[in-house]
Parts: structure tokens; sequence; C-alpha cells
């Protein structure tokens, strides 16, 4: 009776033994995630709509704290020279028809900042500024900053530039200076110290006393605005 009697325990202890193994197993499987389907990446399959627990909601506070951090000011015009602003020589006044005309010259030196913008129709950053530039003029002389902006387009033929300007609403840019290839743009561009005008746009900004002291290669952005007003000393 004794030997039989623990025969049934040992027995129905392996049983009960079999039966948990078998239901972790089942409960393990159940908990997996499916397998990623034919040219999904395991990231995607993580992610998938619908999943319990998304990757999003996984994912370690430190990462989504760096991709909220803001990005560092540019640093514009710092440690440059001032040297004398260029000749306004070789200019051609371009202008749509019915838009005000531009002066024959750029005024330099004579009291106020002037912003030189050397642009071209084929140039999609300078078109995209464009904008930004003219909205900066005017908060800049809100600000109490006196300021004129002058467009130099140095496309290779003027009536490119001129099909430009008479397309643009009443607010866009309807009137530019033309600077064609040839000594007069080297000049110019020698000058601000940029050796060539290929990688456009450029940015050149005079004091009032008509020196250069800060000469921007390549597109301005509008995280780059207090770095320019505390340049030209605008005011709070």
């Amino acid at each position: 009776m004794r030997r039989s009697g623990a025969l049934r325990c040992t027995l129905a202890a392996l049983a009960v033994a079999a039966g948990l193994a078998g239901g972790c197993d089942g409960e393990k499987k159940a908990d997996l995630p499916p397998p990623p389907t034919p040219g999904q990446g395991r990231s995607n399959a993580v992610t998938a709509p619908g999943a319990a627990g998304t990757a999003s909601a996984r994912a370690p506070a430190s990462a989504a704290t760096a991709s909220a951090a803001p990005a560092a000011p540019r640093l514009l015009c710092a440690g440059q020279s001032p040297r004398p602003a260029p000749s306004s020589g070789g200019l051609s006044a371009v202008a749509a028809n019915g838009a005000e005309r531009l002066p024959a010259n750029i005024g330099f030196g004579v009291g106020k900042w002037v912003w030189v913008n050397f642009w071209a129709a084929w140039c999609k950053p300078c078109l995209e500024e464009m904008p930004r530039l003219l909205g900066w003029q005017q908060k800049l002389r809100a600000a109490g900053v006196l300021i004129d902006l002058a467009f130099i387009s140095i496309d290779d033929d003027e009536r490119q530039l001129s099909r430009f300007l008479e397309a643009q609403p009443g607010t866009g840019v309807r009137a530019s200076y033309w600077l064609p290839e040839g000594p007069q743009r080297t000049g110019w561009l020698r000058a601000l110290g940029v050796k060539e005008a290929n990688e456009l746009p450029v940015h050149a900004i005079a004091t009032p006393g008509g020196q250069v002291t800060c000469v921007i290669q390549g597109a301005v952005e509008d995280s780059d605005y207090p770095t320019i007003a505390a340049l030209l000393g605008a005011k709070k």
C-alpha cells in the first residue's frame, strides 16, 4: 500500500509538472511579437500600429530629450575684419513695369546700413529667402535700424532677370541691380573677399560708415535673425 501510494503521488507530480511546463511554453509563445513580414525591418515591425507596447512608448527618455534639444545658433560674421565697401561701378538697375526705379548706385557710407544680396533667378535658395529678407528689413526698421536692402543679380542674361521681376507680386522683389560677368563682377567679389559667386546666395552687410563687417555665403535662416539684429544694434 505504501509503495503504490508513493507511486501514485510520483505520477501525479510528474503530470502536474508536465502540465505546468506546457502552459508556460504556450504563454511564452503567445507573448512573442509576430515575425516581420518580408521586406520589413525590425524597427518597423516593433512600431507597427496596434502593437502592444509600441517602440515610442518603450523608447529611452534620453532619446526623446535629444531629439527635442534645440540646435545651437550659427556663428555668423564672427572673426571678420572690416573692409571698405566695393565700388558701385558696373551695376545696371532693372525694374518691372510700374515698380519704383532704383538709384543709379548703391549708397554705401551715407549714414545707414546696407545689406547687399547676390542672387540669380536660377538659384532656388535665393528665391526662397527673398521674402525673409524683405520681412527682416521691415522688422529691423521698426526696431530703429536704418537699413537699405539691395539685390544684385548675377544672371548671365538680363532678359532672364527682367522676366523674373515682371512675374513677381507687388510685395515681392520687382527691382534689382544686375552685375554681368566680367571685370566689374570680379572686382566686387574680390572686395568682399569672395573668390567666386558660383555658390549663391552671398550676403554682405555694410555699416553706416561704409565698412563691410559681415559676409555670409549661403542662405540665411529664421534662426539667424537674433544674431543679425544684435550686429545691427536693433532695439528689443
